[in-house]
Parts: structure tokens; sequence; C-alpha cells
């Protein structure tokens, strides 16, 4: 058996298929893990989002801001537009079964023999493995019952702290910014949801993964930061978004043998 971590997938299915031509994957005895957006902006959501939930237990995917972008706009929140490319999903016949799918997946996929963690865009300084693991779980929890009352406050960059969250909503909020929109923080630990591009200069600003270098922590993958284009500077944190919906290309790691197999990304046709 073999593990494959992939970034963001983002609806590029025919590049999805050729990557996992490349890796041999068969999914009797592999295992695919998604670093969340499996959809938007790349021309086969549905194609994609309808294989992986048909590969039951041989695929776990966690949820990226895309995928949860997606569904707020179901229940009239969030908003999807032309670049996103979601017409076909959300005019296809099995949409309600499809959106119902992706709302029980994870924000966090944690493998506690192995020390493996697999999220989409990062952990919160502020954090303990457990207290991230509890603070998702809540989440989760919130999706699977009630969704609606989630989607109406995700939105929204604060409180930018852990320690300011006071209330149960704002607890949920600060979950999944750090969880599916970060890549920066302030020195003092505060997320900072507007920096997208490479690893900045910025005295102010620190990547997220900086803050764990020192720290005891298992394996961590993240998709989320394109720019990164698959590399992070701290021992035992991955970085898998290498930019295929930009036309770079799609990565996957194996844990196993700890390589790593690249295809180009989605060329846009004009």
């Amino acid at each position: 058996m073999a593990r494959y971590v992939i970034g963001d997938v983002q609806g590029c299915f025919d590049q999805l298929q050729q990557l996992l031509s490349l890796i041999d994957f068969d999914p009797t005895h592999d295992q695919l893990w998604f670093c969340g957006d499996l959809i938007a902006r790349g021309p086969k959501s549905l194609e994609t989002l309808r294989f992986v939930k048909d590969l039951g237990a041989a695929a776990i995917t966690v949820l990226g801001n895309h995928d949860l972008n997606f569904l707020a706009s179901l229940y009239g929140y969030g908003r999807v537009g032309p670049a996103d490319q979601l017409e076909a999903l959300l005019q296809a016949p099995d949409l309600s079964e499809l959106a119902h799918w992706l709302q029980q997946q994870p924000l966090i996929h944690y493998d506690e023999t192995d020390q493996l963690l697999l999220v989409h865009a990062g952990l919160a300084p502020e954090w303990s493995i457990d207290t991230a693991l509890k603070a998702c779980h809540a989440v989760e929890q919130q999706l699977r019952t009630d969704p609606v009352s989630l989607y109406a406050q995700m939105y929204g960059n604060s409180p930018d702290l852990w320690s300011d969250a006071h209330s149960t909503f704002e607890k949920y909020r600060f979950t999944i910014n750090s969880c599916s929109r970060m890549r920066y923080c302030f020195a003092d630990g505060r997320l900072e949801l507007r920096q997208k591009g490479e690893l900045s200069d910025n005295p102010l600003l620190t990547p997220w993964f900086d803050f764990w270098s020192d720290r005891e922590h298992p394996m961590i993958f993240f998709g989320h930061w394109a720019a990164l284009q698959g590399y992070s500077p701290v021992s035992g944190i991955h970085a898998l978004d290498t930019g295929c919906v930009w036309g770079q290309a799609l990565t996957c790691y194996c844990i196993e043998s700890q390589q790593r197999f690249s295809v180009a990304g989605y060329e846009k046709r004009l």
C-alpha cells in the first residue's frame, strides 16, 4: 500500500488522471490524500468531485476555502462567479448528493499512529495539535448538523487570535480561517489573511509554518499556497500546492517512499 498526498486539484480532472497514471495508482491497494480545494477555477470540477467521492475509502480529503465557499453559496452565502467554472456542477442532477458528501469532509485529517496531519492551509501558532483537532471537530459537527448557521457567520477576518475568540461562532470562524485561508501571521501569532505571494521579506510577516519549526509536531501536509511552488523550509512540513490551475504543475508526495511526482498543469485555452 502506498499513500499519496496531492496538492490543490481545483477541477483539473485531466491533470489528476495523468498524475494517477504516472504513479500507477491502484485504488484497491493505494490511498490518495487530497489537500483540499478539489473544485473551482479549473474546467472539470464536476468530474473531479464525482471521481474522488466514488473512490470511497481509497481517498481522504480535507476542506479548502474554495470547497467551503461553494458549499456556502448553495445556502445563499458566499459568492461563486464565472471564474470558478462551476456551472456544470451547479446544474448536475447529483448536485445534492455531491454537496452532501463534500460537507461531511473534515478540516483536518490526523493519523495518530503514524503521526501524519493533513490540512488545507495551516495551523494557528497559538494552537497545540490537540487544540486544533478539538476546534476542527467542533466545526465539522456544526457543518453536519446546522450548516446554515455556520455559513451565515463564516466570512470575516476577525478574530485573528484564538485567545480573542470568545463566542462559539468566533471560534468556528477563526478555525476555518486558520485551516483554509491562512498563509502568514504577524509576530504575535495573529492571522494575516490577505497576502498570497512568495515568501515575503516583510519583517512584520512570518509564514505560519515558521511558528512550528522549533516545536514537536507530526508530519504536516498542506496546500493552498501556490506561490511556494511546493517549497517549505521547515523539516517535516510539506507544501503540495504547485499551481496546477495556474498552468504550473500538479504534485503528489508518496508518504512511504518520500518521493514527489508531478505533471504539467492546466493550460487555459483562450
